[in-house]
């Protein structure tokens, strides 16, 4: 009985231990690539894949801001603001049950100190495979490099329209 019982003590611990155990996310952070990269990486997949909801966060500085914006019917100009927990309540089952890819086609940076502007052109598609974008848009992301790592502070996007489309500025070249 008591060989039953430290085995099960044993094995307790362990699934305990692994629930707990956070992953390690420091390349993710690394590079201001592998921050983008990461960002784009972390929201996409088919159908029924679940998102690492972790790293969504990890990419995030605390006070961070992730802030849709365009028009209402009535052709107002509105913006929300969400913090990375109250994106992934609002989207985070949409992104699961629809499946939706986000690739950047295109980059301008500029920097300045500790400080980053990207300008990320992207385009959305229901599955990897999906040949047609079924929607394309700017995120301006404002990242910072803290000395070990970046930060994203805020990311603010508009998806393109037909009385907005995007600039060739931002498009990729040939």
């Amino acid at each position: 009985m008591k060989k039953l019982l430290l085995i099960f003590t044993l094995i307790s611990f362990s699934v305990s231990a692994q629930e707990t155990e956070k992953k390690d996310y420091s390349k993710n952070v690394a590079t201001l690539d592998s921050t983008i990269e990461s960002l784009y990486t972390v929201i996409s997949g088919d159908k029924g894949f679940k998102r690492d909801w972790a790293l969504f966060k990890h990419l995030f500085h605390k006070k961070a801001k992730l802030i849709p914006t365009g028009k209402t019917e009535k052709g107002e100009t509105i913006s929300r603001y969400m913090t990375p927990e109250s994106y992934i309540e609002t989207s985070g089952e949409w992104l699961t049950q629809n499946g939706f890819h986000e690739r950047e086609i295109y980059r301008t940076v500029e920097t300045f100190g500790n400080i980053t502007h990207v300008f990320s052109t992207y385009e959305s598609y229901r599955t990897k495979t999906d040949d047609k974008a079924f929607m394309r848009g700017i995120n301006s992301i404002q990242l910072m490099y803290d000395g070990t790592r970046w930060w994203i502070i805020n990311i603010f996007w508009l998806q393109e329209s037909k009385e907005n489309p995007i600039p060739e500025a931002y498009l990729p070249k040939g």
